[in-house]
């Protein structure tokens, strides 16, 4: 597995990205091809945050987790990107590595709680409108007067698709079609 480390307004010690690095690096028995992990560290508001983003081929997966404790965060991470796995175990088998949810032999399972049965997706609403060329900036205004988190229009330069949305941080984010 590839490491990429990010220290966002914080410094720390090689002891930690050792640390993490050991412990993300479990994942890898999830995934067929070389996975590429991105670790983002950062103190926030007297909490140690940890957003760690996995990439195998087409598939990304993302966790972030904030604790008192850096140490705690990254294993915190670790067990929900772990968490996330199993719950889309039967999906991402098809993608992933045949194979990697089969419990090793003299491993014990650590977790009483029951696995929740896994369903399909379902779509219970399906709404079809027009895409209006617009600006972003239109988008993001449409987007805070309907009171919703995100919202899909066409730009009005290029006439792409694309998608605005709020961020937890309170900013705005974009979404663009690369075509």
């Amino acid at each position: 597995m590839k490491f990429t480390f990010t220290d966002k307004k914080v410094t720390l010690p090689k002891s930690v990205h050792r640390y993490a690095e050991k412990k993300v690096g479990k994942l890898d028995r999830y995934f067929k091809t070389e996975a590429e992990a991105k670790l983002v560290f950062s103190v926030e508001k007297d909490q140690n945050k940890v957003e760690l983003t996995i990439r195998s081929g087409s598939t990304i997966l993302r966790v972030a987790e904030s604790t008192s404790d850096m140490f705690a965060s990254i294993d915190a991470a670790v067990t929900s990107m772990e968490r996330q796995l199993r719950k889309h175990k039967t999906r991402l088998e098809k993608r992933l590595r045949q194979g990697a949810f089969v419990q090793p032999a003299g491993e014990e399972e650590t977790s009483f709680v029951p696995e929740a049965e896994e369903s399909e997706f379902q779509v219970v609403r399906t709404k079809k409108f027009p895409l209006k060329p617009m600006t972003v900036d239109e988008a993001i205004l449409q987007m805070d007067l309907l009171g919703h988190a995100f919202y899909a229009f066409k730009e009005e330069d290029g006439g792409a698709f694309a998608v605005v949305y709020r961020r937890n941080d309170g900013g705005y984010g974009l979404i663009e079609d690369e075509g």
